[in-house]
Formats: structure tokens, C-alpha cells, sequence
């Protein structure tokens, strides 16, 4: 059996050209940034693009806290994150922020306009600063994730630091030989 390839040949171009999502929103926001940056010569219209096409595992959620610490010292200037904003009840104290995101859980939102800052849309950052100027582009962490822990090297090899996929914590599971001085050895 040979590969089976379509006219034109193999499919050189994996990078996305169009969202998968359905999302109506999406589409508009794709279509005015699509305008916006064969337009514009600023690179970040075509990153902002680029970002929207992305997959909902590569649009990571950013705390409310970690976007307090990215914009320390950073005042008057719009934070940007293609992704959902979302609040952290470990900050005490929100301090104002103007933020545009694609998404803000209902109490992150309230605690950033009762800070009196400004929770912005992709439309609303196009006509203030259509060539992204006086912005600062932010991204969620991406290898937070419960799931990352497990990749890698098989958990037991020498070098590894991934998580084993325990069925269950307790006694009787992965907790024997190497895992315990009475058992053998502990390593």
C-alpha cells in the first residue's frame, strides 16, 4: 500500500490558516485581524492572528495575579493575552489595569473594573491601538497543566521527573520495593 496523496501532492503547510473553533465571535475577530494585518506593517497584528487560530490547550488562562506581576512599573500601557483572564483569591489587593483578553471569568472582571481598571475587547484594542502600540503582549502559562507532569522520560528510568498514572493513592499502590526502607530499598 502506497501513501495516498491527494492532487497537488503531499500537504506541506501544517500551520493553521483558519480557526477550528465555530465560534461567530472568533470568525469576526479573525476577519478584522486578518484586514488589520496585511494592512498594517506591526508584527503584532499578525501575532494576534496567528493566536486566534490557536487551540484552546495553546491559549492558556492567565491569574489575575500573575498579570499584576507582569505589569508592575508597566503603567498607562493595555496588557493583551489571546485567552481567559482569570481571578485569583490570593491577591489581596487588584491594582488598576487596563486588559484586553478574549475571555474574563465574572469575578475577575468585577475585581478589575472595582480596582478602576478597564476590561477591554479585541474590537475595543483595534480602534485604541490599531498597530498594538503601547501594549504589552502576555501568554498563559502552557505547561501547567495536570497532564504535562506525566510526559517525558517513563517514571522509574533514571533521569525521569515524570508523574507515574497512579490508579489510586494509598498503601497498596506504587508504594513497595524502592518506595520504602522496609520493602527493600528506598530510593
Amino acid at each position: 500500500m502506497g501513501v495516498d496523496l491527494e492532487a497537488g501532492g503531499r500537504n506541506k503547510k501544517v500551520n493553521r490558516e483558519a480557526p477550528k473553533s465555530d465560534n461567530l465571535y472568533i470568525k469576526l475577530l479573525v476577519k478584522l485581524y486578518r484586514f488589520l494585518a496585511r494592512r498594517t506593517d506591526a508584527k503584532f497584528n499578525a501575532i494576534v492572528l496567528k493566536r486566534l487560530f490557536m487551540s484552546k490547550i495553546n491559549r492558556p488562562p492567565l491569574s489575575l495575579s500573575k498579570l499584576a506581576t507582569f505589569m508592575k512599573g508597566k503603567d498607562g500601557k493595555i496588557a493583551v493575552l489571546v485567552g481567559t483572564i482569570t481571578d485569583d483569591t490570593r491577591l489581596y489587593e487588584v491594582p488598576k489595569l487596563k486588559v484586553c483578553a478574549l475571555r474574563f471569568t465574572e469575578t475577575a472582571r468585577a475585581r478589575i473594573v472595582k480596582a478602576g481598571g478597564e476590561c477591554l475587547t479585541f474590537d475595543q484594542l483595534a480602534l485604541i491601538a490599531p498597530t498594538g502600540s503601547n501594549t504589552i503582549m502576555l501568554r498563559g502559562p502552557k505547561l501547567a497543566r495536570e497532564s504535562v507532569k506525566h510526559f517525558g522520560k517513563a517514571p522509574g528510568v533514571p533521569d525521569s521527573n515524570s508523574k507515574p498514572l497512579v490508579r489510586s493513592k494509598g498503601r497498596k499502590f506504587e508504594k513497595a520495593r524502592g518506595k520504602r526502607a522496609s520493602c527493600g530499598y528506598k530510593a
